[in-house]
């Protein structure tokens, strides 16, 4: 296969990973919006929660208080990133783009969020006991993804020289 094949190919796979992880993200929220109420937890099993929350700030809710900048701020950051991650994709012998496209559709998905909505929803929570791992969302999951496969892709790289 030529260069350009190649090429095509990474793209279109990186557009496909990106448009399904989009949709499903999308589709997730918007059930929970329709049959959740906020903060109201839906026992799914004996440690997982539906709890439909609305997230002002960033991970684990950081600048959540902070008066209503952060959005603008977060937006502009997720602008950003994308412009780099999709300058990285770009890139003519990358191959890491898998776990890019994964971060690329999580950061869509809450940028997305941000600008529609003007906060990020948020509606999986993970228990144990009285102890609650932050909500989070299916965007979430994918940048979490993302950069697991990349650390494990730079680390299994320094364990083979």
């Amino acid at each position: 296969m030529g260069k350009i094949g190649k090429m095509f190919n990474k793209s279109f796979f990186t557009f496909l990973i990106v448009l399904f992880i989009f949709i499903i993200d999308i589709f997730t929220k918007t059930y929970a919006l329709n049959n959740l109420l906020p903060y109201n937890p839906k026992a799914v099993t004996g440690f997982l929660n539906f709890t439909l929350a609305f997230n002002h700030g960033a991970a684990f809710s950081l600048l959540s208080e902070a008066g209503g900048w952060q959005r603008w701020f977060f937006i502009a950051f997720s602008i950003v990133v994308i412009i780099i991650i999709i300058y990285i994709l770009k890139k003519e012998n990358f191959s890491e783009y898998i776990p890019f496209s994964f971060v690329l559709a999580g950061a869509i998905g809450n940028l997305y969020d941000r600008i529609y909505y003007g906060y990020v929803i948020d509606f999986i929570e993970f228990y144990y006991k009285d102890f609650f791992w932050p909500i989070f969302n299916v965007a979430d999951i994918a940048i979490s993804v993302g950069i697991i496969l990349l650390l494990y892709n730079m680390f299994s790289k320094d364990i083979k020289k």
